[in-house]
């Protein structure tokens, strides 16, 4: 018998961490008094990152170039992730001078809008933002409906809890209907609600990180008990994979959240400042990003001598390459989520020009889909960047995502958004005799007239929404 050698290969999907995607998903859907809280957190813990002196910035005329250094910066560091002998030739001439301080279109007199008066104050729970995400997901009717029951059932942790069999039968649907939206609710933000249990809940989690090989599901649908206990070892030896590749893929699940709806569980109010600015110059709207108070990085000349000093041994070499790398993602995340909100805003502005011009009662229905589209960004983006930031414009501080509403069809074939049919309700009962309240059917025959089509329950869901009461209990007798 003949004894010989041979080559073959195999190909194996393999999962590798991206702490960058990671810090840009949590970092985009951060508040602006959030994220400034985030980033003078890590100005403390991270002796790599300064902040840059606000003369300085404000005479500080070459961004571009500095932004340009950001991203060779950056192309170097992934160089070196890819490849560690690399890790010690990070190109510091490259980095040494950049800077986190964000893109604008032009400049705005801050000093006259920042003020208390351009403050706000809200409060969210996880029920409005799951049931403005579906109304902004192009439903149709029914689709729509089985939304709402699965969304009615999501509790403080963001599980449906309740079978669905129990839930279709309390609800009068089918539960192969329930079962076929379901999975677009748990499409929506934040990444893994609408999960019926913990494993289910992590898996989501994980095709919304793109983290959803086949390694990976396996881990989460066969380990999650050995993962509780830390057997690491016995996980590897039974997936027939590395240590270090089972720890790291542990490390990825550790960062997930097993409980998602907690986030809206506080019932503080938190008072908010624009993120953005929409301002009117001649006949054109200019977009510019809110930079007050917000700190402007920079990577420490200090350790980058230390780095390439010849005093500095292998485990300090190493710290302060760790801390770097750091460094580097934080600031490329904030550029990153600052270009989106740009983004995102501007598109805002040219699809809803009408709102712009002659105010709240012309805005346009628009659903997340539209934004996306047309930025080339996925709808989960566009619903994070909309949450929770503030754009002040001309006509008042609005959140991003009240730009978007379902379509109202009307005589004349078009669609009056759901925003612009609130507003005429609105205006109808406040113009209303008191002691001869409109009937929410009487409200219904007043907008048939103007050609808008509405049905008498949904005018009663708009009114409720806008906290008007019944015609019974608005009724005045003297």
């Amino acid at each position: 018998m003949a004894v010989g050698m041979k080559q073959s290969m195999n190909l194996s999907q393999t999962l590798r961490m991206t702490p960058q995607l990671q810090q840009a998903i949590k970092l985009l859907q951060l508040s602006r008094m959030e994220l400034e809280t985030a980033v003078r957190k890590e100005l403390e813990e991270n002796p790599v990152l300064e902040e840059l002196a606000q003369e300085q910035s404000e005479g500080d005329d070459t961004h571009s170039n500095n932004k340009e250094n950001d991203t060779r910066a950056e192309e170097a560091q992934v160089a070196a992730d890819q490849d560690p002998q690399k890790q010690d030739e990070f190109d510091w001439e490259s980095y040494l001078d950049t800077q986190y301080k964000p893109t604008q279109s032009g400049g705005v007199g801050n000093e006259e809008i920042m003020n208390y008066e351009n403050m706000i104050s809200t409060t969210a729970t996880l029920y409005d933002h799951l049931m403005w995400q579906a109304r902004n997901s192009g439903f149709n009717d029914e689709e729509m409906n089985l939304a709402s029951i699965l969304i009615s059932y999501i509790d403080d942790d963001g599980y449906i809890k309740v079978p669905l069999q129990q839930v279709a039968e309390d609800e009068g649907v089918t539960k192969e209907d329930l079962e076929s939206v379901l999975p677009f609710v748990q499409e929506f933000d934040p990444a893994g609600i609408g999960a019926r249990d913990l494993q289910e809940c992590l898996l989501i989690q994980a095709k919304h990180m793109q983290e959803d090989t086949k390694d990976f599901v396996t881990l989460i649908t066969n380990h999650l008990k050995d993962l509780e206990k830390k057997n690491y070892e016995g996980i590897a030896k039974t997936m027939g994979r590395d240590l270090e590749e089972i720890v790291e893929m542990t490390k990825l699940i550790y960062s997930m959240d097993p409980k998602p709806g907690r986030q809206f569980l506080s019932n503080d109010t938190q008072y908010v400042s624009p993120d953005v600015y929409v301002y009117k110059v001649g006949d054109e709207y200019m977009v510019s990003l809110n930079e007050d108070g917000m700190p402007r990085l920079r990577i420490s000349n200090f350790y980058k001598n230390v780095l390439q000093g010849k005093s500095a041994n292998d485990t300090t070499q190493e710290y302060i390459q760790e801390k770097l790398r750091s460094a580097v993602w934080l600031i490329k995340s904030i550029h990153q989520r600052q270009r989106t909100i740009y983004k995102v805003t501007e598109s805002i502005v040219k699809h809803q020009k009408d709102f712009f011009e002659k105010g709240p009662g012309f805005i346009k229905p628009m659903i997340l889909r539209d934004i996306a589209n047309d930025i080339g960004m996925h709808e989960s983006t566009v619903s994070r960047v909309t949450t929770a930031k503030y754009v002040h414009t001309p006509r008042g501080i609005f959140e991003l995502k009240y730009f978007f509403n379902s379509g109202i069809n009307t005589d004349d074939g078009d669609a009056l958004a759901s925003e612009s049919v609130k507003l005429k309700i609105k205006t109808l009962v406040s113009a209303e005799d008191p002691k001869n309240p409109l009937s929410d059917q009487k409200i219904v025959d007043l907008l048939k007239k103007d050609g808008i089509q509405i049905a008498r329950r949904t005018v009663a869901k708009y009114r409720d929404v806008l906290k008007i009461l019944p015609s019974s209990k608005r009724k005045k007798y003297f």
